[in-house]
């Protein structure tokens, strides 16, 4: 005899393992996509972009990271396309394989005497670190929320939003580990290339989701229903920029503060105290890392707390801390030294836990705004047109403090701005009377 509880044990066991998934998927991918904007901010400017005047150098550099984001909603578009007709699941398999080789072979990257060579491999694997990033964020997102009970689903999609700050803590570890291992000459002749090189382990992290993993019930559901009217097949695409464009523009907005902030905090700001204020490069990643691992916990407990209150309510909350916390944050900063290291650990640590509550909602909000069968399109163009503007958050700071640490509140002051437009896109999709049966009125 078959036990009432068996089906509601079977689809338990497949919401955990599709958290789980999501969150070492997304987690291997953010500390690919990171190492690189770590190497950008502590070693290209001086190896393949150095010249007489530190500005210009840290300018170029930081052009090549905003390369990736560029190519972020390109690789959504592409995986949009895949994911609402093929599935989740093979989407992010594949854009987790295309990370692993693209970020491994920047590690092997060459020191030339043929100026344009490097900077020109660089770009180009930086596009397609940016398209992997792109394909993945969408497909870990729905695979975590589609699998997961309606009432728990901010809990669950929030693991797929683990990603971010495990990501950080695995390349600040891996530079860190670096940093003490080698000299300072050696770090930047070899020992930046070895954390690339660790991302080959995704390699046999993609296998095992293809193997065990299984494609979520939302998505067959919504294929079995298109399969029975096969002559009225869209581009899903195109589907989803006719019948959703102010939804995605107003999603986009309202989450562009979350992406400005974050990397301004974890990027931007390592360039600036290392440069301008002589504080030591291992120092800033330690801090950087304990920001992030408080963050681990709090993530999930937002995506709960967007259970309870509502996903907008909380979402919102986010931009609001960031709003308040931005100026005093960049003054923090700038009110650090070598010997006077608290301003700064106050400072990300404080930031870290404001930009968490949009951190553990941001996915699954995103997802309850689109049906199933445009879902991985509509969410994954919101979240990555936000994105381009996040990666030109590094190089608009070096831009806004133009070599003069005084300037700092310069970049503050950008970032509460941002997070005022953010809230004014975030009514907007209130007053669409936007509601998920999954999540409690707010």
């Amino acid at each position: 005899m078959v036990s009432v509880s068996e089906p509601t044990t079977a689809a338990s066991r497949r919401s955990v393992r599709a958290a789980f998934a999501a969150a070492i998927a997304t987690s291997l991918e953010w500390y690919d996509f990171f190492i690189y904007s770590t190497a950008a901010a502590l070693v290209f400017n001086v190896t393949f972009f150095e010249t007489d005047s530190a500005v210009v150098s840290a300018l170029n550099s930081f052009a090549t990271v905003a390369v990736g984001f560029i190519a972020r909603p390109i690789g959504g578009i592409l995986a949009g396309q895949l994911g609402d007709r093929y599935g989740r699941k093979p989407v992010l398999v594949g854009a987790v394989l295309l990370m692993a080789l693209a970020t491994s072979l920047i590690g092997f990257v060459p020191n030339t005497e043929i100026v344009w060579l490097a900077p020109a491999l660089l770009v180009l694997l930086r596009v397609c670190q940016g398209l992997a990033v792109g394909a993945q964020w969408g497909g870990a997102v729905l695979v975590a929320t589609e699998n997961a009970p309606p009432h728990l689903r901010g809990f669950f999609g929030s693991f797929a939003q683990l990603g971010v700050p495990i990501g950080v803590i695995l390349g600040n570890v891996a530079f860190l580990a670096m940093t003490a291992w080698t000299s300072a000459a050696d770090f930047l002749a070899w020992g930046w290339r070895i954390p690339f090189w660790i991302s080959l382990v995704m390699l046999p992290v993609a296998f095992a989701i293809h193997r065990f993993l299984e494609e979520t019930p939302e998505f067959k559901a919504a294929s079995a229903k298109m399969a029975q009217t096969p002559a009225v097949k869209k581009s899903p695409i195109m589907q989803v920029l006719r019948e959703h464009p102010g939804t995605i523009l107003t999603a986009a907005g309202a989450n562009t503060i979350g992406v400005v902030f974050f990397y301004t905090m974890i990027t931007g700001s390592v360039q600036f105290v290392t440069t301008y204020l002589g504080v030591d490069r291992s120092t800033v990643l330690t801090w950087i890392l304990v920001s992030c691992c408080l963050a681990i916990p709090f993530v999930p407990f937002v995506g709960w707390l967007s259970d309870r209150f509502g996903r907008k309510l909380i979402f919102g909350l986010g931009s609001v801390a960031m709003m308040v916390w931005a100026v005093p944050m960049w003054l923090l900063i700038e009110a650090s030294s070598a010997d006077r290291v608290w301003p700064f650990a106050i400072a990300v640590i404080v930031g870290m836990l404001a930009a968490g509550f949009q951190t553990g909602t941001q996915g699954t909000l995103f997802a309850e705004l689109f049906p199933p069968e445009i879902r991985f399109s509509g969410a994954s163009l919101g979240y990555q047109i936000s994105a381009i503007i996040g990666g030109f958050a590094p190089f608009a700071m070096v831009a806004l403090i133009n070599g003069e640490p005084g300037n700092a509140w310069r970049v503050g002051a950008g970032l509460a701005a941002l997070a005022a437009l953010g809230l004014v896109c975030l009514w907007v999709i209130v007053r669409r009377n936007y509601h998920s049966d999954a999540e409690p009125a707010a």
